[in-house]
């Protein structure tokens, strides 16, 4: 049976239909905004999969091409492998989703969105968490409680809710904010600076609208009235789990009093080899369930430790910030280094000019698009110690990338004022806990000490949560790696002095309540406050001249009427140009001409001709130009490309001159002073105003 239901979002219609087509899948439905269309589709496997001890679970965002009414481009004309936005979209719709399934569930499970229609206006990103969350909700896979999701701008001055792509470049804040009824459960985006109150107030107009999205969910689920399927609770081996704890015994509480992550790490890797070789001859296969309650009873000291006797892990306090040393100019050849250290997490930045023609150029489903800004995030595994298989960037780093290059990008100069491309590479070589946040600290420093003109620095802080309900909560500051995955919330927060440049909230429970949110943002305020005033101490300004490893550049504007003449017939003038100096020269349809070279001589050289070209002949002042054509009244002499003068001949010398042809010759090169213009722009030339010392030049007599 076929269902559609509707309801205004914004200022357009939102629709979701289900029952008419791929109906093979568990779940499908086809959400419409505007004329973006996108079809989800849930799936599961028939048995779970006991061997996992995680819930598998994909999400797949795909654009097709012909959507926007396009061919791909490249040889092969088929989409390939997912582009960037795509793996960021796959994991904006996760999000939301994951923590929304009951902790036993091992069926493989997989969400696939497909962009059938694009109108490049609304974008389908969060289109993706409304579809994701009806096609499970209505189909047999079990799913704790609908979710949606609503993109907030704000325009000059006014909040607006699923903001067009052209409102979205206009405001001054994009965020994509996911929830139930209730409470918030992600967060994704950019702002302008925006101060705490302003973010609060965006966050509460979203969950009102996502209330009522869930709703009309909720209407069409009553409506389907699925059956979920029967999850087989896991059966424990008797006596198991007791003996799991006794063995551990108060250890675990005494290996929480060390700080330091590696030996923490050794003492109960110590404690697990020792219950293992107690424990597998009598409960011989049960490997997997003794490590269960092995990490169970890790993560109830944790969280028992904060809770109860308010006391974290390295015993710092609940609002404290690890000790933090930042170090500039640290490796000798890049255009700009930093090192920054917090804690048992270390981000090496490093900063690399380029020209334009280093811009990334991207197909995207709306246009093709260039990046003059690129952050790249790293994340070996020697950083945590382990050993692993070294691919291409992953979904985690290309994700923890995004965030901090969204976090650096409002501190970037723009290109009237820099017009340089710039890469930021983050190689995490320690991480405890925020290597993201560490990134955005790296790469601001980095980003000064190249002498890039940022207005400021820009830092991060991750902020935790240990929840037990509304009344009994403890929000954490900079939190460690072992604080984010036995805690219930993951919040980072990027900005500035003025105000937050990116946010991004992940959580592990069903939701986070807007004032425990209220709590978080104030406490990371003073945490960010801090972290900037130990990069100012390194550096507080950019220094004030770039790498002499770096390339130059230089901009000049040039009147339209005079592109075709410095390019000369078939380009010829500048080719001429480029052969001589070893320079790369741009020009734009409205004059602006950039020149780029490795050195600055070569620099100069350029601009020296590229003026003499294009610029205009002035009174009073002295040109050397050769001798184009002689007559019997005078001489035409070149002084600037394309422009001529006349040199008359009672202008050559204070000597009477009978013939011109005595004193020069054609292609002789003569020192002159322009002494008039007229209104019809002829030059009047004269070498009798001309110092002595001036005037003999080359073979002239």
């Amino acid at each position: 049976m076929e269902y559609k239901i509707e309801t205004n979002v914004g200022e357009r219609t939102l629709s979701i239909e289900t029952g008419k087509i791929a109906k093979q899948a568990n779940g499908s439905c086809v959400v419409k905004y505007g004329e973006t269309v996108i079809l989800v589709t849930a799936c599961m496997a028939k048995t779970p999969n006991e061997s996992l001890d995680f819930f598998p679970l994909t999400v797949e965002y795909r654009e097709r091409m012909y959507a926007a009414g396009k061919i791909p481009g490249g040889y092969f004309k088929r989409e390939g492998r997912p582009r960037e936005k795509e793996i960021l979209s796959s994991r904006l719709i996760d999000r939301p989703i994951r923590p929304l399934f009951p902790d036993n569930f091992r069926n493989e499970t997989q969400i696939i969105i497909t962009v059938l229609s694009y109108d490049q206006v609304n974008e389908p990103d969060i289109l993706g968490v409304i579809g994701a969350s009806i096609a499970l909700s209505i189909s047999d896979i079990p799913f704790l409680t609908p979710v949606a999701a609503v993109r907030i701008g704000k325009v000059a001055g006014h909040f607006v809710i699923n903001p067009t792509i052209s409102q979205i470049q206009e405001g001054s804040i994009n965020l994509i904010i996911a929830g139930n009824k209730d409470r918030i459960t992600m967060i994704e985006g950019s702002c302008d600076e925006i101060n705490e109150k302003d973010l609060l107030e965006a966050l509460t107009k979203a969950q009102i609208e996502i209330g009522r999205i869930i709703e009309i969910e909720e209407e069409l689920i009553s409506k389907i009235n699925p059956v979920k399927i029967e999850i087989e609770e896991k059966l424990k081996t008797e006596n198991l789990q007791e003996k799991v704890i006794n063995l551990i015994g108060d250890r675990f509480k005494e290996i929480a009093n060390i700080s330091e992550k590696k030996e923490r790490n050794n003492a109960y890797n110590e404690i697990q080899g020792s219950i293992m070789n107690s424990l597998l001859e009598e409960f011989p296969e049960k490997e997997k369930e003794i490590n269960s309650y092995f990490d169970d009873t890790k993560k109830k000291v944790m969280r028992d430790k904060i809770l109860n006797e308010n006391i974290r892990l390295d015993g710092r306090k609940f609002d404290e910030i690890r000790q933090i040393t930042c170090e500039i100019g640290v490796l000798p050849r890049v255009h700009g280094s930093a090192l920054f250290t917090r804690g048992e997490t270390q981000s090496l930045g490093t900063c690399t000019l380029g020209t334009e023609y280093d811009t990334q150029k991207m197909e995207e489903l709306g246009a093709e698009l260039t990046k003059s800004f690129l952050l790249h995030y790293n994340f070996p595994p020697f950083s945590v110690g382990e050993v692993g298989r070294m691919f291409g960037p992953g979904r985690r780093e290309i994700g923890h990338g995004h965030l901090a290059e969204t976090a650096l990008r409002a501190i970037i100069p723009s290109e009237e004022i820099f017009p340089y491309t710039i890469r930021i590479v983050s190689d995490i070589l320690e991480s405890n806990g925020s290597s993201s946040m560490a990134t955005v600290c790296s790469g601001s420093l980095s980003l000064m000490e190249a002498g890039i003109p940022i207005k400021s620095h820009a830092a991060g802080i991750a902020m935790g949560l240990v929840y037990n309900n509304d009344d009994n909560y403890v929000v954490l500051s900079d939190i460690t790696g072992e604080e984010d995955h036995y805690a219930d919330m993951d919040f980072k927060i990027a900005g500035t002095t003025n105000g937050i440049s990116a946010i991004q909230l992940d959580t592990k429970t069903t939701g986070i309540s807007l004032e425990i949110l209220s709590k978080a943002l104030e406490q990371s305020k003073a945490g960010i406050i801090f972290i900037l005033s130990k990069m100012n101490e390194t550096i507080s300004e950019p220094k004030a001249e770039l790498s002499p490893y770096a390339p130059r550049l230089e901009v000049l504007i040039i009147e339209k009427e005079k592109i075709g003449l410095l390019i000369g017939p078939g380009g010829k003038t500048i080719r001429n140009i480029i052969d001589t100096t070893g320079a790369q020269i741009d020009i734009s349809d409205d004059g602006k001409v950039k020149i780029f070279s490795e050195n600055l001589e070569s620099i100069n050289e350029t601009v020296n001709i590229i003026k003499s070209i294009t610029e205009d002949a002035e009174p009073g002042k002295l040109y050397i130009g050769k001798v184009k054509k002689i007559t019997d009244f005078g001489a035409f002499i070149e002084i600037l490309p394309g422009k001529d003068g006349l040199l008359h001949i009672s202008q050559i010398s204070e000597e009477r001159i009978d013939k011109v042809s005595d004193v020069l010759k054609v292609d002789d090169e003569v020192m002159v002073k322009v002494i008039k213009i007229d209104d019809r722009g002829k030059i009047s030339l004269s070498r009798k105003d001309v110092p002595e010392e001036h005037r003999k030049i080359n073979n002239c007599k």
